[in-house]
C-alpha cells in the first residue's frame, strides 16, 4: 500500500500542467475535434492580427509619426454618436455594411420605445380620467420650465384607441427582448424601470450600453462571421437569421398598421402636445414617419437610418481611422468619446491634453428642454456651462476647439412653429424670433465665453450643422480634416 502511494504522487509531480491544461479530452469525437481546431486557427489568426497592427504601431513610433487625436464632446443626445457615424461613412464606409444587423436591432429598439412613451402617456391619461371625472382629466404641468396657470385638459381616449393600446402590448415584450440582447453582458436594465421626473409625471429611462461591450454583435446569426485575420466582421444580411421566429421584426411587421394608426391619430397628437411630449424632436424617434420601411420584411437599415438610430453608450471609448491610404503624416485618426463622463472634466482633462483638436456639440435646439438626469436644468445652459469648463480649463489650453451648434432643422421648426427663444433665454429680449437672428445672437455669445475666459488667445471655429444631413457634414469634416492635417504636417517642418 505504501509503495502504490508513493508511485501515484510521483506522477502527478511529473506531470506537465500546462500540457495537461492545453491537451484535448481524452473522448473528443472527430466533430468535437475538427471543431476545435477551427477556434484554435480563428483565435491565432486574431492574435496573429492584434500582433501585427502593434508592431505597426511601434514602427510608426519609430518613424516619429503621431496620430492625429480628437475628442468628442457635449451632453447626451448632441450628436456626438452621430458626428462620429460620420467619420465611419467617409473614412470607413465598409464598416456600415459589417454593422448593419447591429444597428437594425437598434432601429427597432428606437421604434419600441416610441410606442412605449405613448402608451405610458395613454396610461397617464386615463389614470387621471378615473381620478377626476368620466370624461376629461387635468394634471399639473408637465414642464417645469414652462408652467401653465391653469391645469391641463386632455382629450378622451375612445374605444378604437383603447383597442391599439391593448394590441401594441406586444410590442413591450420585444422591448424587453431586445434589451436583454444589448445589455446581456453588462447587466443594464435602465430601459425597463421608470423614473420620476417630478410627482406628475414618469417617464422611461433611456436604455444604455457598456461602449466597451461589443454590442453590435448581438444581433448577429450565431455563428454567422467571417472568419478573417484582421478581425471578426459581420456580413450585413447573411448575419440576420431570417427564419429566426423569434425575430423582432416578425412582430413589428405584424404590429405596423396599428402603430401607424395610433401615431397618425389625431387625439394621440394633442394628448402628447399637452403633455409636451415632442416625440419627433427626440432622438431615435424619427422612425414613426419611416414606418413602411423599417418594418417591412427583411429590412436592413440605410446609412441615413444607421445615422438617426440612438443608443447610449456609457465609458470612453477610442475609434481608427486610416486616411490617405494609411501611410504618412496625418494618415492615423483617433476619435475619443467620453460618453457618459462629459461633465466630469477635471477627472479626465489631465488623460486627453495631447489632443489635435476638441469637437464640441451644443444642440441649440434644446433651449426649451431640460436635462433628463437633472430635470431643473436647462439644456441649454447645460451646453453653455460645459463649454466654459472647457475652454477655461488650462490642461487643454493647447487643443484647438471646433464649436458645432447643432440641430439646425429643429430650432427652425421650433421657431417658426412660434416657441419665443425668449422664453428661456431672458438675456434675448426684443429680437426677432427668427432662425438666423438666434443663431447668430447664440454664436456671438459662445465666442464671448472663450473669448474671455480661455487662459490663451484663440481663434473660435463654429459650424451651425445638423449632423444627421450627410452631405452638409461631409463638406463640414472635410474641410476640418484639411485643416487639421495642414496644422499637422507644418509642425512636423518646424520640427525637422
Amino acid at each position: 500500500m505504501p509503495t502504490r502511494t508513493t508511485h501515484r504522487a510521483a506522477s502527478i509531480e511529473d506531470a506537465d500542467p500546462l500540457a495537461l491544461a492545453i491537451a484535448p479530452p481524452p473522448d473528443e469525437t472527430p466533430e468535437e475535434r475538427a471543431a476545435r481546431i477551427r477556434e484554435e486557427q480563428h483565435s491565432k489568426a486574431i492574435s496573429d492580427s492584434i500582433d501585427q497592427e502593434l508592431e505597426a504601431q511601434r514602427q510608426e513610433a519609430k518613424r516619429g509619426i503621431k496620430p492625429i487625436k480628437i475628442l468628442l464632446l457635449g451632453q447626451s443626445e448632441s450628436g456626438k454618436s452621430t458626428t462620429l457615424k460620420n467619420f465611419q461613412l467617409l473614412y470607413e464606409p465598409k464598416a456600415f455594411s459589417k454593422e448593419r444587423a447591429g444597428w437594425r436591432g437598434v432601429i427597432f429598439l428606437n421604434i419600441c420605445r416610441s410606442i412605449h412613451v405613448i402608451l405610458d402617456a395613454m396610461a397617464y391619461v386615463q389614470a387621471h380620467t378615473r381620478a377626476t371625472s368620466p370624461n376629461r382629466a387635468t394634471s399639473p404641468p408637465n414642464s417645469p420650465l414652462t408652467p401653465p396657470m391653469t391645469p391641463t385638459v386632455y382629450p378622451e381616449l375612445d374605444p378604437e384607441l383603447l383597442r391599439l393600446k391593448t394590441r401594441l402590448q406586444p410590442v413591450l415584450g420585444v422591448e424587453e427582448l431586445l434589451i436583454r440582447r444589448l445589455t446581456e453582458d453588462s447587466g443594464e436594465t435602465e430601459a425597463t424601470q421608470l423614473d420620476t421626473i417630478n410627482r406628475s409625471r414618469s417617464v422611461l429611462k433611456e436604455v444604455a450600453v457598456n461602449a466597451s461591450l461589443q454590442w453590435k454583435g448581438a444581433f448577429a446569426k450565431h455563428h454567422q462571421r467571417q472568419e478573417r485575420g484582421d478581425q471578426e466582421s459581420i456580413d450585413s444580411s447573411a448575419a440576420v437569421d431570417w427564419e429566426d421566429p423569434n425575430d423582432p421584426g416578425i412582430v413589428l411587421n405584424e404590429c405596423a398598421e396599428d402603430i401607424k394608426r395610433l401615431w397618425r391619430h389625431p387625439t394621440i397628437q394633442e394628448m402628447l402636445s399637452k403633455q409636451n411630449l415632442r416625440l419627433e424632436e427626440m432622438a431615435g424617434f424619427s422612425f414613426l414617419d419611416a414606418l413602411d420601411e423599417v418594418t417591412s420584411p427583411r429590412y436592413l437599415p440605410s446609412d441615413e437610418h444607421i445615422l438617426r438610430a440612438r443608443l447610449k453608450t456609457l465609458g470612453v471609448t477610442e475609434h481608427r481611422f486610416k486616411l490617405n491610404g494609411g501611410t504618412g503624416i496625418g494618415s492615423d485618426w483617433r476619435i475619443f468619446d467620453v460618453g457618459g463622463h462629459r461633465s466630469l472634466v477635471h477627472a479626465w482633462a489631465p488623460y486627453f491634453d495631447d489632443m489635435n483638436a476638441i469637437l464640441f456639440l451644443a444642440p441649440i435646439s434644446a433651449f426649451d428642454q431640460v436635462l433628463s438626469e437633472a430635470p431643473k436644468v436647462n439644456r441649454l445652459e447645460d451646453s453653455v456651462h460645459l463649454w466654459q469648463t472647457i475652454v477655461s480649463n488650462r490642461l487643454l489650453q493647447n487643443t484647438t476647439i471646433i464649436l458645432f451648434l447643432n440641430k439646425i432643422d429643429l430650432m427652425q421648426q421650433k421657431l417658426a412653429s412660434g416657441i419665443r427663444l425668449r422664453d428661456y433665454v431672458v438675456s434675448y429680449g426684443d429680437r426677432p424670433n427668427n432662425y438666423e437672428t438666434a443663431s447668430a445672437y447664440l454664436k456671438k455669445k459662445f465666442a464671448a465665453i472663450m473669448r474671455e475666459q480661455s487662459p490663451v488667445p484663440r481663434t473660435f471655429y463654429c459650424h451651425l450643422t445638423n449632423v444627421t444631413d450627410m452631405k452638409a457634414t461631409k463638406y463640414i469634416l472635410g474641410s476640418i480634416r484639411d485643416s487639421i492635417m495642414q496644422t499637422q504636417l507644418r509642425d512636423a517642418q518646424l520640427m525637422a
